[in-house]
């Protein structure tokens, strides 16, 4: 059975030929980070609503002199409490959204959200870094995969090419990405009503989901498309 090794993030994978190695994010860490920010807030909050009342005008008034009349040492302990509980939740919803890969000479796996996608060797062209996402390409250009990565860089780069992956320092396509705006020409049929609908979901963080999912129907369609900020930019995939 083959054995899989999982690398804390203060150490450098030593992959072993035939094995596999698997990157991800230390959850006791994320954790701890989430709720430390919680408590700092929350030991904050009074003395921001205290500095509130002392304004001659200020938003939130009633909710401030509400909540400083609460006397100390309890006002100070029930906030810091209400955000080591905002950061732990916060912690937990960063370990479910955080990225996990493992790395083997034949298969790569990634695996975010309780779900997993396996690619084989021979499907992957070259791995590259795009901003804070991790993008996989197949041979045709096709992007594969597309997801939020809070590892290491060098250290995920550094375990792809030990096990015979190919990584880039940047899109080896990026050339070829032009800015989308409505009635581009050059675009398949329904590709633009696509873009249409996914620069409305982009808008709205609840619709996060229905973007993932449009950028699935384009890919379909042989569009490959890639945001710099409230921009979208789209490129074809090539037809050998």
């Amino acid at each position: 059975m083959e054995e899989a090794r999982k690398v804390p993030m203060d150490k450098s994978p030593e992959p072993r030929a035939g094995g596999s190695t698997e990157l991800a994010e230390s959850a006791w860490a994320i954790v701890l980070v989430c709720v430390a920010c919680g408590a700092v807030a929350g030991a904050l909050l009074p003395l921001l609503a205290r500095l509130l009342l002392s304004l001659p005008w200020a938003p939130l008034k009633g909710p401030a002199e509400l909540l400083t009349s609460v006397p100390e040492p309890a006002l100070t302990l029930g906030t810091v409490a209400v955000g080591v509980l905002g950061g732990l939740l916060l912690g937990f919803s960063a370990v479910h959204d955080s990225l996990s890969v493992r790395v083997r000479d034949t298969h790569l796996t990634l695996t975010i959200r309780d779900s997993s996608q396996e690619f084989t060797r021979e499907e992957i062209s070259v791995l590259f870094r795009d901003g804070k996402q991790l993008v996989l390409l197949g041979p045709d250009s096709l992007e594969l995969a597309r997801e939020h990565c809070g590892l290491p860089w060098q250290r995920l780069a550094d375990t792809l090419v030990e096990h015979g992956y190919e990584w880039a320092e940047e899109d080896p396509y990026r050339a070829e990405f032009r800015r989308w705006v409505p009635g581009t020409p050059g675009l398949p049929e329904g590709a633009d009503a696509l873009l249409r609908a996914r620069a409305q979901a982009r808008k709205h963080e609840d619709d996060a989901k229905d973007a993932r999912e449009l950028r699935g129907e384009l890919l379909r369609l042989g569009v490959v498309v890639r945001d710099e900020e409230k921009r979208q930019y789209w490129r074809l995939v090539r037809r050998d």
